[in-house]
C-alpha cells in the first residue's frame, strides 16, 4: 500500500488528489517499482486537462520516474530486485509512491547518475535526443531556433546542440531566463515579449533563416516559426503549451520555401526496446562526458503536485523539476 496522486475528473490542478493506492503485485513481464523521484512535464498538464486522454478515470498521471525495483514478475530477466532504474513514456501512472511497470520500458541507471537526476532527465533528455538526431540530424555549422530555451527540454537541447557544433538561437520570457539559457549553450537568447523573434533570427542568420525550428509552444508561435526557416528547412512541432495549432493548408509549406513539417512524439521514437535503449545510452553518454549537465531547478513533494502544475503552467519553473517521494 502507498499513496498516489489520482484524478477522478479532468480540469484544473485542483483535480489532483493525494489518496491511498495499492498497485498490486507484478504479473508476467512486470516489476513493482518504488519511486524515489518523479519527473514533472507539460504532457502531465495535457493529461490532467483532458487535452490528451489519459484513459479511464480515476487515473494516475505522470510519464517519468526513477527508483528501486522491489519485486519482479515471471519472465523478467533484464532487471533484478534492488536495481536502480528509470523510465519515460507509456503507460502513465508515475505520480505514485509505488507502481507496476512493464520491465521492457525500464533502463538501468549508471552509477554516475543519481535517481533524482534520472527522474529529471529521461523524458526531456530523450526528447532532446530525437529532436536533434531523429527529426533533423543537427551537425556542426547548422543554425537552430529553439522555443522555450530555458525550459526542461530547452536547457538540455541547448547544451546538446552546442556540443554538436550548432549555432543555437532560443526564445525566452525574461532576462533571467535569457541568462540561464545562455549559460547552457544558447548563443542568442531572444526576449520574445520585447523583440520580434522573426526579425532577430533573420538578423542573426544574415537573412538566410535557420535550418530547423523546434517549437513546443504551438498556436502562438507556429506560423511565425515557419517564417524563420531557410528554404527546405525543417519545422518540428513537438508541443502546444499555448494551445493546439489550427488546421493548416499544406500549400503554405510550398509558398514559404518547400518546407518540411513533422509532429513527433517520444513514444513513437522509443516504441521498440532497441530504440529506447539507444536513446537512453546516447543521453547517458553526453551527460557522463559533461557535455550536458542535468540540473534540477525545482523540487516539490509528490503530495504537492497541484502546486507544481500551477507553477509549470504559470511559467514560474525553469529547467528540470521533480516530485520527491520521502
Amino acid at each position: 500500500m502507498g499513496k498516489a496522486i489520482r484524478m477522478h475528473e479532468t480540469g484544473g490542478p485542483e483535480v489532483l488528489r493525494w489518496e491511498d493506492f495499492d498497485p498490486g503485485q507484478p504479473g508476467p513481464g512486470e516489476v513493482l517499482l518504488r519511486h524515489e523521484a518523479v519527473g514533472l512535464n507539460f504532457i502531465d498538464v495535457y493529461h490532467r486537462t483532458g487535452l490528451y486522454p489519459v484513459g479511464p478515470l480515476p487515473a494516475i498521471p505522470g510519464m517519468e520516474g526513477a527508483g528501486i525495483v522491489e519485486a519482479i514478475g515471471e519472465g523478467v530477466s533484464d532487471v533484478a530486485v534492488g536495481d536502480r532504474v528509470a523510465y519515460a513514456g507509456l503507460p502513465p501512472g508515475a505520480y505514485a509512491e509505488v507502481r507496476i511497470m512493464p520491465a521492457e520500458r525500464l533502463v538501468m541507471l549508471p552509477e554516475s547518475i543519481s535517481t533524482r537526476q534520472g527522474a529529471a532527465m529521461m523524458l526531456q533528455g530523450m526528447t532532446a535526443r530525437y529532436l536533434l538526431n531523429g527529426c533533423y540530424e543537427v551537425k556542426a555549422g547548422d543554425s537552430i531556433l529553439l522555443h522555450a530555451a530555458a525550459g526542461g527540454v530547452g536547457l538540455i537541447a541547448c547544451q546538446w546542440a552546442k556540443h554538436l557544433g550548432a549555432t543555437v538561437i532560443g526564445t525566452v520570457g525574461s532576462p533571467e531566463k535569457a541568462e540561464l539559457a545562455q549559460s547552457h549553450g544558447c548563443d542568442h537568447p531572444i526576449l520574445y515579449r520585447e523583440e520580434d523573434f522573426i526579425s532577430r533570427v533573420q538578423e542573426i542568420t544574415n537573412g538566410r533563416g535557420v535550418d530547423v525550428v523546434y517549437d513546443s509552444i504551438g498556436e502562438t508561435t507556429f506560423m511565425k516559426s515557419l517564417d524563420c526557416l531557410r528554404p527546405m528547412g525543417m519545422m518540428v512541432s513537438f508541443g502546444q503549451s499555448s494551445g493546439p495549432v489550427p488546421p493548416l493548408d499544406i500549400g503554405i509549406l510550398a509558398a514559404k520555401g518547400s518546407l518540411f513539417l513533422t509532429r513527433p512524439s517520444l513514444m513513437a521514437y522509443t516504441a521498440q526496446r532497441q530504440d529506447l535503449l539507444a536513446h537512453a545510452q546516447d543521453l547517458f553518454e553526453v551527460v557522463a562526458r559533461g557535455a550536458v549537465k542535468i540540473e534540477i531547478q525545482q523540487t516539490y513533494p509528490l503530495a504537492e503536485a497541484a502546486q507544481a502544475h500551477r507553477d509549470l503552467e504559470g511559467r514560474k519553473t525553469t529547467g528540470s523539476a521533480v516530485l520527491i517521494i520521502e
